[in-house]
């Protein structure tokens, strides 16, 4: 896949990616990676909390599914984040309707399926306030 987009400065450090289906996973590690970014992705919440916990100083955002299998949500992962990092941003996917008063504010709720669009878009919102974007 090989997306052109106008407009999208590179991120500078590291997308967290939780998602415990392989190719969705896979997919959104490439969309990352197009735009200009790096991607540390996770089966579960709980494994990205830890490596988060053991210094990761570069993360500038987190995209979680809520239904990751572990002890720890996508949601209570992000709030958790929120807590302890308030600066980095946090886009929440689902497959599964989520109450929008459960999810933070500064959080971009996406339901799945998201298209590719929506994805990136979500991104240049959170890490590129104010910068327009549009496919070349």
């Amino acid at each position: 896949m090989t997306v052109t987009w106008e407009k999208i400065l590179p991120i500078n450090g590291s997308v967290i990616v939780i998602e415990d289906d392989q190719t969705l996973r896979a997919l959104m590690e490439e969309i990352v990676s197009e735009i200009g970014g790096t991607a540390i992705s996770f089966g579960n919440a709980d494994d990205a909390l830890t490596y988060l916990l053991q210094g990761a100083e570069n993360c500038r955002l987190i995209i979680a599914d809520h239904g990751v299998p572990g002890r720890i949500k996508g949601l209570e992962f992000i709030k958790i984040v929120r807590h302890r990092w308030p600066t980095v941003a946090s886009i929440l996917t689902s497959g599964y309707l989520i109450d929008p008063e459960a999810v933070p504010a500064s959080c971009i709720y996406l339901h799945k399926p998201w298209a590719l669009d929506e994805l990136v878009n979500a991104i240049a919102r959170l890490l590129q306030p104010g910068n327009t974007i549009k496919k070349a």
